[in-house]
């Protein structure tokens, strides 16, 4: 690939993959390397996936010639560092919409987006929702779905972790949804209770998060996190609900602040009841299900194993 050819989406390039093209910057931090110089890490975004980038060159011009946030048109080369696949910029700026799009900018392409359309996710979660039992359960349900709706259809789940793209958040809580309702029947447990906890135990990442087209934490995020706010946000809604019982309200706020499974990971109380094991280690399983496989699609290095998952705490086997 020469300099001057537009490159691939991110989860197509390659070691040797060089050019220009336009990215989302969905993150950007001065650093000082061994040498005690300043260089610039980014992390640079499309539709398929994400990648570090580095700038070593003009650093000081480039600290406010773009900002975390904003869509870049870039000219660089990748490489391989320590394993892992990054990209060296050469030549970087903001892009002008204008002038940019008759050269193939579209921003719909520079966003992280679910695999399945957000309509249809809607209506498996309205569907999910009817096929609640429990009148109390399902009308909060409503509730707090009809108020949260327009985060809810778009927000991620996470700023990286995993389903950390738009629509993540709706992904995440109907898979969680969908294995747990299949667990309570073989274990004859609460099915409404497990549904509702699939739809409600991250609620509060749509308060701990801010997003438009990048995730990063909200003052209240930083300060109370998901988990307390997620609590908070559901006990106001019961509140609206006349005779809403309260032994039932407690068992979806244990639901909430236990579904991380234990207090190392974050959860002030841990579960103590069939259902809220069963929400915890499904809220669990997606969220490892999906940084597999993103570090599988994501892998640039060769042979039948991946480079070492920080997070996960192993390689992985490609298939």
């Amino acid at each position: 690939m020469k300099s001057d050819d537009r490159l691939p989406h991110v989860a197509e390039l390659r070691e040797d993959s060089c050019g220009w093209g336009f990215f989302l910057c969905a993150s950007k931090e001065i650093r000082t390397g061994r040498n005690g110089g300043d260089f610039i890490s980014l992390t640079l975004q499309d539709n398929s996936g994400q990648i570090t980038a580095r700038i070593f060159d003009d650093v000081d011009r480039l600290r406010e010639e773009f900002t975390a946030g904003e869509f870049v048109k870039i000219q660089g080369r990748a490489n391989l560092f320590n394993g892992r696949l990054q990209f060296i910029v050469e030549r970087i700026r903001r892009v002008s919409p204008d002038q940019d799009r008759a050269a193939g900018f579209d921003e719909a392409d520079c966003i992280p987006c679910a695999a399945r359309p957000i309509e249809e996710m809607w209506t498996e979660l309205q569907a999910a929702i009817a096929g609640v039992q429990d009148r109390f359960v399902r009308q909060l349900l409503e509730r707090v779905t009809r108020e949260q709706e327009e985060r809810l259809r778009i927000w991620p789940a996470a700023v990286t972790v995993h389903h950390a793209y738009r629509g993540g958040f709706l992904e995440h809580v109907l898979k969680i949804a969908e294995v747990g309702r299949t667990l309570c029947g073989f274990y004859n447990a609460n099915a409404d209770l497990v549904v509702a906890g699939a739809i409600l135990h991250d609620i509060g990442k749509l308060q701990e998060l801010e997003y438009d087209v990048t995730a990063r934490y909200s003052r209240d995020g930083n300060l109370i996190g998901h988990i307390t706010l997620g609590a908070m946000l559901v006990r106001d809604a019961a509140r609206g609900i006349p005779e809403f019982p309260p032994a039932l309200l407690t068992q979806l706020e244990h639901l909430i602040v236990s579904h991380h499974g234990s207090r190392e990971f974050g959860s002030p109380i841990e579960p103590m009841t069939i259902e809220a094991f069963i929400l915890s280690m499904a809220d669990d399983l997606d969220a490892k299900i999906n940084q597999i496989r993103r570090a599988v699609r994501d892998d640039a290095t060769d042979g039948e194993f991946t480079a070492y998952h920080q997070r996960l705490g192993r390689v992985l086997w490609k298939g």
